[in-house]
């Protein structure tokens, strides 16, 4: 893939102005709101660099409209939104796939997913292909957990508190006690 290949489009959403990448083959990533919509824009542009802004077609914005709805608390599975995860390893492959897996309102741990994978040892492996997630939304990494149910990491603007919302906006129940690392 080169980045001559890729347009990006912004969309509003609950939690703020969103950003999404796409050539032919499919969608190559989500960007997580920022501080402000500019923001976002030179974040994907300092990912992918000056790629041309444009209209989705209508896959792309059926995409959208599906993140959209989700974020508003439909329950869209998302399943349908065709990825191009062909630049990403394997193993992340692997553990995305299993997070498409997981249901709106519904969790599970970084645990979960490593024993479907290996052994619960990979568990660490299984939070930093989350934290390199380039899809997030379609592939659901805020609905991934640390053990006992407390919420982990977030790699996206707002941190914790962004997955919090995510989640709550899904309707789904997680343990969270605030301490002085949230």
């Amino acid at each position: 893939m080169t980045t001559n290949d890729l347009t990006f489009a912004m969309f509003e959403s609950a939690i703020g102005a969103c950003g999404i990448v796409w050539h032919e083959r499919g969608i190559v990533a989500v960007q997580l709101p920022m501080s402000d919509e500019a923001k976002t824009r030179t974040r994907i542009h300092q990912r992918y660099g000056a790629i041309p802004e444009a209209p989705p077609p209508a896959r792309v914005q059926a995409a959208i409209d599906g993140m959209i709805e989700l974020l508003e608390g439909k329950p869209n599975d998302l399943t349908d939104v065709v990825l191009d995860l062909d630049d990403v390893p394997e193993f992340h492959r692997g553990v995305y796939e299993i997070a498409r897996t997981i249901p709106p309102g519904k969790t599970m741990t970084y645990g979960d997913i490593a024993k479907r994978l290996g052994g619960v040892e990979l568990s660490r492996d299984v939070g930093q292909a989350l934290g390199r997630n380039p899809c997030p939304i379609v592939v659901p990494c805020h609905r991934v957990l640390a053990a006992g149910g407390k919420p982990g990491g977030f790699s996206a603007n707002g941190g914790v508190a962004t997955k919090l919302k995510m989640l709550a906006i899904e309707g789904a129940i997680v343990n969270h006690t605030p301490s002085l690392f949230d």
